[in-house]
């Protein structure tokens, strides 16, 4: 397995822990109301459970497994495919950081750099998915 994709399914499996977390702290303050100010973590949960989850642990896998047309550069791009790693965790981490910081600006800013990671990683793993 490439270095790249270990860290893409690691990263994956402590969101989900984080996220699992989280959203086990919300459903028992559902039940029992102790914190009610609990329910503003709930961007949060969504966050780690979709972006840094599952989106890490797809990219993790798509890295890994999909077809190797190429000879020279058999897993595409793979500084894309890096700078995808850490633009798409800034942006998880910029974005949390509203949720726990009560700070303004930061998801939008957050929204960016996953963004701009999903579109590196789709850029530099296209050749390996639609060959020329």
């Amino acid at each position: 397995m490439p270095r790249l994709s270990v860290y893409f399914i690691r990263a994956s499996l402590i969101y989900a822990v984080l996220g699992f977390t989280v959203g086990g702290l919300l459903l028992a303050n559902k039940g029992i109301m102790y914190l009610p100010a609990l329910w503003n973590l709930l961007p949060l949960h969504i966050e780690f459970a979709f972006m840094g989850w599952m989106a890490q642990l797809a990219m993790g896998m798509v890295f890994w497994i999909a077809p190797r047309f190429s000879s020279d550069s058999p897993r595409g791009n793979e500084k894309l495919s890096w700078a995808a790693f850490m633009l798409l965790n800034s942006g998880i981490l910029l974005a949390a950081g509203q949720s726990l910081l009560a700070a303004t600006g930061l998801v939008f800013a957050g929204r960016i750099l996953e963004l701009l990671g999903l579109a590196a990683f789709a850029a530099g793993n296209w050749k390996r998915i639609k060959p020329l």
